[in-house]
This record gives structure tokens, sequence and C-alpha cells, in this order.
């Protein structure tokens, strides 16, 4: 099976496509009319989605996309391409929905919609565990920081970053200036921060729930300081389809009341962070 692509087909058809044909937009007439969801995420950010040794998608992402894929009927195919074409947005068909961790930023909220938060997680610096001086951001002067290609922290480290959802605190930099690092794959990056401080990178910015789960395989890392801001991840799709936008927003909600979303964050990552 190729390992970019996931198909599963979800026998329990529900009527809940079948409820919103009259005024359906474009997105939603095409999965309504497929009976297929295409769903983009990235193949290597542990516990959300990796490839597992079956060579198969898994993770807490992909249980959710399987979850909101079997509440409408469809069949579900996934894929992963970089995490720069994702957050790019207009997506011209390709794929109809992102359940894969993103947090809506001012640039992304021009190309891409938001219809719904599914989880709430902490940014966070990490540094080789041999490396004693860095305490917090406000030592990362003049040092070399890898951050996933394209992502919030990679905007944060530009001191660029505006976090659009209600109610969401705007991060502080207690740092003048950085060098920063982007890289397509976050496995690349903490496999440059685990050669040591000063070799390729001198720290790294990710998740804090990707962070631990990484440390707990045997990484040689430390999570440094207190979280820099906290994330709130939200289901994205492109841009101007109101319909698709609501059924995506009643759908995860359905998620979060019925309990769904909570079990699969306890599954994955040891705690409920979809509250």
């Amino acid at each position: 099976m190729n390992k970019r692509i996931l198909t599963l087909t979800l026998a329990a058809a529900l009527p809940l496509l079948a409820t919103t044909a009259a005024n359906a937009g474009a997105t939603l007439q095409r999965v309504q009319q497929s009976k297929e969801l295409h769903g983009v995420l990235l193949e290597s950010y542990p516990p959300y989605s990796f490839l597992n040794n079956k060579n198969q998608l898994d993770g807490f992402d992909v249980d959710v996309f399987k979850a909101f894929a079997a509440r409408l009927g469809v069949k579900l195919k996934l894929d992963t391409p970089s995490w720069e074409v994702i957050a790019a947005g207009r997506w011209r068909n390709r794929w109809d929905i992102c359940i894969c961790s993103m947090t809506p930023n001012k640039e992304r909220a021009q190309v891409l919609d938001f219809p719904a938060q599914y989880y709430s997680a902490p940014a966070v610096l990490v540094a080789h565990m041999a490396d004693s001086k860095t305490r917090g951001a406000a030592d990362i002067n003049g040092k070399k920081v890898a951050v996933q290609q394209g992502s919030s922290y990679e905007s944060y480290l530009n001191k660029k970053l505006l976090i659009e959802a209600p109610g969401a605190v705007q991060p502080g930099y207690p740092f003048a200036r950085v060098t920063v690092a982007p890289y397509d794959s976050e496995d690349t990056a903490f496999q440059d921060l685990a050669l040591g401080a000063g070799k390729r990178v001198d720290l790294l910015i990710s998740n804090l729930v990707t962070a631990r789960e990484r440390i707990a395989k045997g990484g040689k890392f430390r999570v440094v300081g207190q979280p820099l801001y906290q994330e709130p991840n939200w289901v994205a799709v492109d841009k101007g389809d109101k319909e698709w936008n609501a059924l995506v927003k009643k759908t995860i909600d359905e998620l979060h009341k019925d309990g769904t979303l909570s079990r699969l964050s306890i599954k994955w990552v040891g705690s409920d962070i979809t509250r």
C-alpha cells in the first residue's frame, strides 16, 4: 500500500449528507456525490499523525478523521504533502479538509476557513539534554532554532504570529533576534538537534505533546522553561464554502458532545486536551 495514501471504507452510512443537499456548496456537493472525503495531514507528527510499524497512518488526528468520515458515511482518503503546501490553502479540489493540528493565524485565515476547534496544546522550546544554559525563550538570542516550515512556530520566531481564534492570548517575544531553520519534516529537525546544540541547530520549537512523545522514546531532548504560547488547533477547510463549513462544525461539535474526541485524546495523549 502506498504509504502516502490511506483508504478506509466506512460502511455505516448516515443520512447527514442527504439532509444538506438543497443548497450545498462546491465541496459538500463533491463529497456527497463521490461518497469520498479527501483529507490531508502530516506524516511525521506523533502522536497526532505518523506511520506505524505496519507502514500505515496512525495517531490522534487519523482517528479523528476516521470518526468524522464515519459520521458522514463516506470513504476516507488521506494524503500527506508538506506542511507548507497544506497551510498555503487554495487546494483546488485536491483536498476537502485538514484535521491536522493547525493553528489559525492571520496569513492562513486569508486562504483557509476554520470551522471548529478540536484541541489545544502549548508550543514549547526544546533543547538538547546536554544544553544546560538555555532556560527559556529569553536565552535564544543569536541561536539557530529549528521549526516545521510554514508552521506557527516559524511565524513566532519571526515575531509575526497573530493567532486568529476566539479568546486567543497573543504570544510575547522575550528575545531580540534568532536564526530560523525551517524543515520540511519535524523528524529531520529532531534528528539534527539530537546531534547536539551548535552542530546543525541549537534549539527547536514544537508542540508539548509531540516533544514529550519523542523524549519518551529515548530522544536526547528536554523541554525548556514555560510554554511559549497556547496553540488552539482547529479543523481547516478551503475558503468560501459556507455549507461545508456548517457541516464540519456540526460534526466536530457532535464528536465533542458524545465524548469521542475526549476518548481519542486519552488514548493517544494520556489526558483530555480537547476541552
